[in-house]
């Protein structure tokens, strides 16, 4: 090993499942076979703010992450986990405050020096209102909350990185690298705007320089590397022209990696193993643009939960990249190279000019409902490529010729989470609030309500009540009754695009069984549950309306009965239903109950998710018409789908 060899970038694994205990166990494993940061997925009840046993949460404990409704969840994630010791990221953001302040509950207790904790918390919110949905108030009093933690973070617990601007989910909801780069860097200079006025101007040079950002890399990994070259050199631009930051170190483009989990295949799900080696070398191959931090999803995602084995075979990747390969022993690879070059700044220039749009209109916060158009409209550019050939998927649209995968041949190659894991850990939460002192507790609430009300910094009283026993849904609870909640905007208006070219046949099936009917084919399209993943159904109530459909679509978050009642109201012909979380079988069970009781059985239902193939026959016994998953990548076929099953119906009923 040569001196000036390169230290490798922290090696995570982004983890969590059914219960903290179980998580916990996970965890040590994974730090015992050589990672060397923790990277923590909270389940959706907890990322939006509700406790476990919570209506909404329903078929949604412990399925995409770990739930944490209080300090002796926290406690139990992290038992034998030394937390001074250790680099943590939890990719938390409408609650992150909350998060954040079991987290230093829990360091207190183990006798943590705080001051010397180091990880990061995503509080991100917006591009939860573009991409992920798990947002709770509206922006302006989320970006309160942003600066809380941030300014918090830099008087008491200063190596910790207060926010992580996430562009991430970004490219997942369809975003071109020039809107990654300049809807990721409006999002940070949306932030530290709003920093600039708590601290005193000498401080805010280094709060700046705590900014981390967190980043997707796709199969493009030319394109992917010149990003983040093009990333390095626009933020030392903003930091230095912008905010007059002059020392380079508070400069740097700091930033953590998951490779592209949206290309990962359903079919030949065995290639996507090859597509995350090649997707890492885009955060890895240019040492002046190198990630601090690598998570690699496993190469069965796209099937469902990955197993202890799968998440190793991952982080094996990475160690032979860092500990096997010449890599880390050069300089960057690419500095004077006139296509990297060229191509760098190709993106720099567009990013700029998207910036400056972005600033006409008074910056993120005041843009997000054009970026979330945007989004939309260039996620249906990107999935009409792949419909049409233009952009090769192996394996999807080309070379579909296969023989059977021996890795999925045990345990259909994935994890499944015990149905028992959600009464279990409600039986938790109800002892719990049993054992508590409900005085401290009320108190602790009125204190936390007092300081929102009041815009004092949320982060002490939000520690108080994590000591005094308080819950998630308590807490959110509070900030739900200060600052209000919000619908975020869908990014599908009602007015066809001028992307109908290749729906004629469609467009004309679509009048004609609408010209039978008596008025226009009505497809309501609902996301039931706490998924906030809307880019399928964003993409299919898009091309529903572009072949001339009648649509509804409301956004995310809504429950069975506010799906039935719509479809009641609006008197669908078609209901179209969106889940990627897994709780597909409760939530679907009980839409199909409550159509029975209003005596809406005629109406046919369609879902769409990652739904293993068992999981498609319970489903197709409650009554479901269609089930689709990520390897029906054909939307006109759903298109025609949609007009059969209304033509099927009797017309005479209209």
């Amino acid at each position: 090993m040569t001196a000036d060899k390169d230290r490798p970038w922290l090696i995570r694994t982004y983890a969590g499942h059914s219960t903290a205990k179980a998580s916990n166990a996970l965890y040590r494993g994974n730090l015992a076979k050589g990672q060397t940061g923790l990277s923590v997925a909270f389940d959706l009840p907890t990322q939006t703010g509700y406790d476990s046993d919570h209506e909404l949460a329903r078929g949604e404990v412990g399925k995409v992450g770990v739930p944490v409704s209080h300090l002796g969840d926290m406690r139990a994630l992290f038992d034998q986990i030394p937390l001074e010791q250790m680099n943590t990221s939890m990719t938390i953001n409408a609650t992150a405050p909350w998060l954040l302040a079991l987290y230093i509950a829990v360091a207190e207790e183990q006798g943590a020096d705080v001051s010397k904790l180091q990880g990061t918390v995503q509080n991100d919110l917006i591009k939860e209102y573009l991409s992920r949905g798990t947002y709770i108030c509206p922006p302006k009093p989320s970006l309160n909350m942003i600066a809380d933690v941030a300014e918090y973070c830099y008087s008491n617990v200063p190596k910790w990185n207060p926010m992580n601007v996430c562009s991430y989910h970004l490219q997942e909801a369809g975003a071109t690298p020039e809107q990654e780069l300049a809807f990721a860097l409006a999002t940070a200079t949306a932030v530290l705007d709003a920093l600039r006025p708590r601290v005193d101007p000498a401080d805010f040079p280094a709060l700046v320089g705590r900014i981390s950002f967190f980043v997707n890399a796709g199969i493009r990994f030319v394109t992917e590397m010149c990003k983040m070259r093009a990333f390095v050199e626009l933020w030392d631009e903003i930091c230095k022209d912008r905010y007059g930051v002059e020392d380079p170190k508070y400069r740097r483009f700091r930033y953590g990696v998951q490779v592209n989990s949206l290309g990962l295949t359903e079919q030949q799900p065995e290639n996507n193993v090859y597509r995350i080696l090649i997707e890492m070398l885009a955060v890895t191959l240019s040492k002046n643009a190198r990630a601090r931090a690598v998570q690699l999803p496993a190469w069965n995602e796209a099937l469902g939960l990955p197993r202890p084995w799968d998440q190793q075979w991952s982080m094996r990747m990475q160690q032979i990249m860092a500990f096997e390969t010449d890599l880390l022993e050069y300089g960057d690879l690419f500095d004077g190279n006139p296509v990297v070059a060229a191509k760098v700044e190709t993106l720099k220039d567009g990013a700029r000019a998207e910036l400056a749009n972005l600033e006409s209109m008074g910056g993120a916060i005041a843009a997000i409902d054009y970026m979330k158009g945007r989004l939309v409209e260039s996620n249906a550019d990107r999935v009409h490529g792949i419909e049409q050939g233009e952009t090769v998927v192996v394996g999807v649209n080309k070379y579909t010729a296969t023989e059977p995968s021996p890795l999925t041949e045990a345990d259909g190659g994935i994890m499944v989470v015990d149905p028992a894991v959600e009464a279990e850990q409600i039986s938790r939460l109800e002892a719990w609030r049993a054992e508590r002192d409900a005085n401290s507790v009320a108190e602790a609430l009125a204190a936390l309500r007092d300081a929102a009300k009041s815009g004092a910094n949320v982060m002490p009283p939000s520690i108080a009540a994590a000591k005094a026993g308080v819950t998630t849904g308590e807490w959110a609870g509070v900030m739900r009754a200060v600052f209000g909640e919000y619908r975020g905007p869908t990014g599908v208006a009602q007015s066809p695009s001028n992307k109908t070219e290749g729906l004629d046949d469609i467009r004309d099936a679509v009048d004609m069984v609408s010209d039978r009917l008596g008025r226009r084919l009505k497809f309501l399209v609902g996301k039931p549950g706490l998924d906030g993943h809307s880019n399928g159904a964003e993409q299919i109530a898009f091309r529903a309306r572009d072949c001339g459909m009648d649509i509804s679509y409301e956004g995310i978050r809504l429950t069975p009965e506010e799906i039935v009642a719509a479809a009641k109201i609006e008197d669908a012909h078609v209901i179209g239903l969106s889940i990627l979380s897994g709780s597909h079988v409760p939530l679907i069970k009980e839409v199909m109950e409550r159509l029975h009781a209003e005596g809406m059985s005629h109406v046919p239902v369609m879902v769409g998710g990652i739904i293993p193939d068992e999981d498609v026959e319970i489903l197709l016994s409650y009554g479901v018409a269609k089930v689709y998953t990520p390897k029906d990548f054909e939307l006109n076929r759903i298109m025609m789908d949609i007009v059969h099953l209304v033509d099927a119906q009797p017309i005479a009923a209209e």
